[in-house]
């Protein structure tokens, strides 16, 4: 993606299932666990780079003896710093005591982070700010070990107002109106709830408050407590949480939006947001990683025992497309065969638009993460030229002579690497002419690929958003070169719709495609369908939200997607550019072709999985509309 759009944010669990002295023993560590996580989280860490967190639980250690660690960094390089940080500590205590690393006890009762379990995060902040408050694990504290709560998450909710109200009507006092707090608050309500009703329980049999804590921590139902405070959750979500005594789970949403994959053998659970970080940390294949049902939670108990729990009734599947185009990391099995299908299933209207002259055309690619759909796109251009190959040498009969046979076989895809990324470029300049002028460097172009007046320049990217970037940049340095035209491949549907789940696109008016439509109505004299659609939108903010519809629909209706792709390369055209700028998108069709298990569309096709979804973009259009230039949740 060549805006830079920020995204859905990273979890990680690890769970031992041996006594500490197994691992020291066997893997000559008594950090095998601290070590995993940082594998996890660095293999994760295109999910946030605006902030991680750490936290670990040590089990059964005696009162007046820590049993919880947390630290948090929003430093330009949190996962290092949380780790370095950690890493001090132990290195201060091994220079004055060295045998005190081959003794993983006495680690355990002295120093923080040796505990059994551990949850880390990475966050991308698409919501509130970037301060260390913000950073997860998020830690409910309380003397009582049940009710300690450690909570960790790739989430948004879309009906942040409810919820917190809801917590309002049962007495608490926020600190805070934002779905972090929401969530960890209703979670540790009906813990509490939990805890009460079997202190109240075992106190009716006779149990002292000492004899019944090991009970209610034996006990205490997860599965309810979940189900509880899922109960009117809407958004998409992949939860991860600690209770004090050893307690863990993990839950997702019931449409399955986000990600979420575990692992177990018999010395260690793993849970993460992307199956390929288990794989490379683990050693293990691919069909060993399952993922977590929607609607389902996996919880660990403190003695081991592992069970995947209803907590929401499934919805029908709408996994996030994004996370297949875009921003899940491309080593994953299945991810990299669909991002090449993408690629491929968009080579018939590519070669159309060139009107079949591959002699003459150049294929690239913008950005790195475009590369593996650029495969698939070569790909089918050279399963196309082999078919012209075959017809060429068939029509020659036995008259062909080995040179023209050598000719024939000599055509192949013109490749090149055209664009190049430089270091981010940063500027004191102020004044928007000057830099403007700087940020159309931060691409460069490979000179002397394309015969200027000669060849046309194919560039596939993952997805295009706003389409600044091509505008400010790509297409003014590419135009360099000289070609006739410029055809740039969008791997990705037109984006015609904010997300509302945990990526960081809420605002209409920054899509291009949108301010296509805009333009078009205006072009056709058709600009009351805005009013009208306005005028509705505000009438569903009074409705309840299951009855709420997207009738943001009604905008794009009267254009094909051809008419509002020609807009579209008309918008981010630079003044006075030489070449034909051609904008070709991938079909809906295509993209469920591609990725037949994760149907989650909403960014394309506008049909959000949840209601609050539609509540949304509604929102989102009136804020357009009334020039407000905020966030729609």
């Amino acid at each position: 993606m060549s805006d830079a759009i920020k995204h859905e944010c990273g979890i990680a669990m690890v769970r031992l299932l041996k006594p500490l002295s197994y691992y020291k023993e066997k893997y000559g560590t008594s950090f095998y666990a601290l070590n995993k996580m940082y594998l996890l989280m660095e293999k994760q860490h295109n999910r946030g780079q605006d902030g991680a967190g750490l936290a670990n639980i040590k089990f059964d250690m005696q009162p007046g003896k820590r049993y919880i660690s947390r630290y948090r960094s929003n430093s330009s390089t949190p996962i290092k710093d949380v780790f370095a940080h950690i890493n001090e500590r132990f290195e201060a205590e091994f220079k004055e005591n060295p045998k005190h690393v081959e003794n993983p006890e006495w680690l355990k009762q002295n120093l923080p982070f040796t505990g059994e379990i551990f949850l880390g995060h990475l966050r991308y902040g698409t919501f509130g700010g970037n301060s260390i408050e913000h950073c997860h694990p998020f830690l409910r504290q309380n003397n009582w070990m049940t009710r300690n709560l450690v909570l960790a998450g790739n989430f948004n909710m879309t009906n942040v107002d409810e919820l917190f109200q809801q917590l309002v009507d049962l007495g608490q006092h926020p600190k805070e109106k934002a779905d972090t707090v929401t969530v960890l608050e209703k979670i540790g309500h009906f813990i509490d709830v939990e805890t009460d009703k079997l202190y109240r329980k075992y106190k009716k049999q006779g149990y002292s408050k000492v004899e019944a804590t090991p009970l209610i921590a034996e006990n205490i139902n997860l599965q309810k407590v979940l189900k509880q405070s899922a109960k009117k959750w809407d958004g998409g979500y992949a939860i991860a949480g600690m209770l004090g005594h050893g307690d863990a789970f993990v839950m997702r949403d019931p449409s399955g939006i986000r990600p979420a994959h575990w692992y177990m053998d018999d010395e260690v659970i793993v849970i993460a947001s992307e199956r390929p970080a288990i794989q490379t940390a683990f050693n293990v294949q691919w069909e060993d990683v399952k993922e977590i049902k929607p609607g389902y939670a996996l919880i660990i108990k403190k003695d081991g025992t592992v069970s995947e729990k209803q907590f929401r009734e499934p919805l029908e599947r709408k996994s996030c497309s994004f996370e297949r185009i875009y921003f899940s990391r491309g080593s994953d099995k299945d991810i990299y065969e669909e991002r090449k299908e993408l690629g491929r299933l968009v080579v018939e209207p590519v070669l159309k638009e060139i009107e079949y002259d591959t002699k003459n055309t150049v294929f690239s690619y913008i950005p790195n993460t475009a590369e593996t759909s650029f495969y698939g796109m070569v790909k089918g251009v050279e399963d196309y030229i082999n078919t012209v190959k075959i017809r060429k040498i068939l029509s020659g009969k036995r008259e062909i002579d080995a040179d023209e046979v050598r000719s024939i076989l000599n055509m192949r895809a013109r490749v090149e690497k055209l664009t190049i990324k430089d270091a981010k470029l940063r500027t004191f300049i102020t004044d928007d002419v000057h830099r403007d002028d700087l940020v159309s460097h931060v691409y460069d172009i490979t000179y002397g690929a394309v015969r200027r007046g000669e060849d046309n320049v194919v560039l596939i990217d993952d997805s295009i958003v706003r389409g600044t970037t091509l505008k400010q940049s790509i297409l003014r340095i590419v135009d360099r070169l000289g070609p006739k035209k410029i055809v740039i491949v969008s791997s990705a549907p037109q984006i015609r719709y904010p997300d509302c789940y945990g990526i960081d696109m809420a605002k209409l008016g920054d899509f291009m495609v949108f301010r296509a439509a805009v333009e078009l109505l205006k072009d056709t004299k058709q600009e009351n369908i805005l009013d009208d659609v306005y005028e509705k939108a505000k009438a569903q903010m009074e409705l309840p939200l299951e009855q709420v519809t997207n009738v943001v629909k009604e905008i794009y209706r009267p254009f094909t997607a051809e008419q509002l792709s020609d807009k579209s390369a008309e918008i981010i055209s630079p003044p006075n550019i030489n070449a034909e700028v051609k904008l070709i998108f991938q079909s809906i069709e295509g993209l469920h072709s591609a990725c037949p298990a994760h149907l989650g569309d909403w960014y394309f096709t506008g049909n959000y999985p949840t209601p609050g979804g539609n509540r949304v973009v509604n929102r989102a259009f009136i804020n357009f509309m009334e020039g407000k230039n905020v966030r729609a949740y």
